[in-house]
């Protein structure tokens, strides 16, 4: 089923962005018993963090969906995250959500420390497209819904990139646990004085590392 989602701009031109309803709809997917979710079209795609416990666990110092003005679809873009489910956001105070970059709050952040950059640095890179104007995150929240856009791979590619099987920012963390706890390395596991910066961006890509990763 196809859906067609349009995003004006300042000269109220349109662009028109399919997006593909994946088999199920917008049911949740599934957790393996490792705690990865299952997305059986993208079985390498192994997040272990839903969209509601990224935020639940306290990330982007509570400014992911401020208000922003997109420049790469021309608009200004407000409560963007009210379009998900509600029960995401039970519990959450709105001021975790939606706090002015310039008022990005550490101590919201699990690891409290101050991780990424600013949406304009993403969009000067072109990292920002069209289908997902706020980034990989609001991505991540639609891919988990079941939609589908001709992104999918680039953004799973960089989710690969950084915290997959080979992921550089995952692999660094583990070996700096194991290096620090060699003769009891589950003891690093929650020892968050080991990089905290790498955790808090592994749990800003939906990952955080598990028992199992120190194998």
């Amino acid at each position: 089923m196809n859906k067609t989602k349009k995003v004006g701009n300042k000269s109220s031109i349109k662009t028109t962005i399919k997006i593909r309803s994946h088999v199920g709809g917008k049911s949740n997917p599934k957790k393996r018993s490792d705690g990865t979710l299952v997305f059986k079209d993208y079985p390498d795609f192994r997040p272990n963090l839903t969209p509601r416990e990224m935020f639940q666990k306290g990330s982007f110092g509570g400014t992911y969906w401020r208000p922003i003005y997109s420049s790469v679809v021309n608009k200004n873009l407000k409560n963007i995250h009210k379009k998900y489910p509600k029960s995401w956001w039970k519990g959450i105070p709105e001021d975790h959500l939606t706090r002015p970059f310039d008022d990005y709050d550490t101590n919201i952040n699990k690891y409290g420390v101050k991780v990424g950059t600013t949406l304009e640095f993403w969009e000067g890179k072109k990292w920002i497209t069209k289908y997902h104007p706020y980034g990989w995150v609001q991505w991540y929240c639609d891919f988990y819904q079941g939609k589908r856009t001709p992104d999918d791979e680039r953004q799973i590619g960089r989710w690969s990139a950084l915290t997959g099987e080979k992921g550089r920012f995952k692999n660094f963390l583990i070996n700096l646990i194991k290096k620090r706890h060699k003769k009891d390395v589950k003891k690093g596991l929650h020892d968050y004085s080991i990089s905290p910066k790498i955790r808090q961006v592994l749990q800003h890509w939906a990952y955080e590392i598990r028992q199992h990763d120190l194998k």
